[in-house]
């Protein structure tokens, strides 16, 4: 039974994404957040995110949060303590740092000079919710699979900067490719990134002449994706053809046991 089983599905694939997570309630917590992002403009804030086990050094951290401020556009920033590398881009090393308060991380004045334009976040926040929120027009993020597909289903423009593993690739797949993200002109890992280039690629998704090009194109792959997504669409049906292949084996398998 078990050889059968595995020759039934050996060699079928079927296209049944992108998947990501459904929106979820928001605790109280995130509620002011979102008290925030609804008092902003549209498409006007950038997130920034490096998911849940990236960490920058504390110099790249200094030198983003310059970037940030010199590019006079508004941020949510999901902060992590710094990695004690001098580089850039630890893995599963948050809250290692040496600082010991989120103020030690930034330039001085950094927390008093952002006034109302920044918002930052310890650790973590509600990715999905703030990205599909209207006042988000960017995402700066390490580029590992969810993210990309968070930004892709929910037509934000990215700043791709990949740590480790994957996130390369998919930061070739969003700019090479598809024309959706900017990245910096070398590689995170690699040393780090000044803030007069963060502040170019702020801008370039934002204010630019680029921007409105980069924008079109992503909001054209979010609604691909809703289509493909809704009944009817090529994911949906490919979805049904495999459950419904699942439930005409899995009856033949029950009669063959009898």
């Amino acid at each position: 039974m078990k050889s059968s089983w595995v020759s039934f599905v050996r060699f079928r694939f079927y296209p049944v994404g992108p998947l990501t997570r459904p929106l979820k309630p928001l605790d109280s917590r995130s509620g002011e957040l979102f008290l925030w992002l609804d008092k902003q403009p549209s498409e006007s804030v950038i997130y920034v995110s490096f998911g849940s086990g990236g960490t920058l050094s504390l110099e790249q951290m200094v030198e983003l949060a310059w970037g940030l401020e010199l590019s006079q556009q508004r941020f949510i920033w999901v902060v992590r303590a710094p990695s004690r590398k001098t580089g850039d881009g630890s893995y599963f090393t948050a809250g290692s740092g040496e600082a010991n308060s989120m103020a030690s991380y930034f330039p001085e004045g950094f927390l008093d000079r952002i006034g109302e334009v920044g918002l930052l976040i310890q650790d973590w926040a509600p990715q999905v919710e703030i990205l599909s929120h209207p006042s988000v027009g960017g995402f700066i993020s390490h580029c590992g699979w969810n993210s990309t597909l968070e930004a892709i289903t929910n037509g934000v423009p990215v700043i791709a900067w990949p740590l480790y593993a994957e996130q390369r690739m998919n930061a070739a797949l969003l700019t090479e490719e598809l024309g959706v993200a900017v990245r910096p002109n070398i590689l995170a890992s690699e040393g780090v990134v000044g803030r007069t280039e963060i502040e170019m690629m702020i801008r370039t998704i934002t204010v630019d002449k680029e921007a409105t090009h980069i924008r079109n194109r992503v909001k054209k792959l979010k609604y691909s994706a809703a289509k493909s997504l809704s009944e009817g669409g090529s994911s949906y049906n490919a979805l049904s053809l495999v459950a419904k292949k699942l439930e005409l084996r899995w009856k033949s398998m029950e009669v063959n046991a009898s």
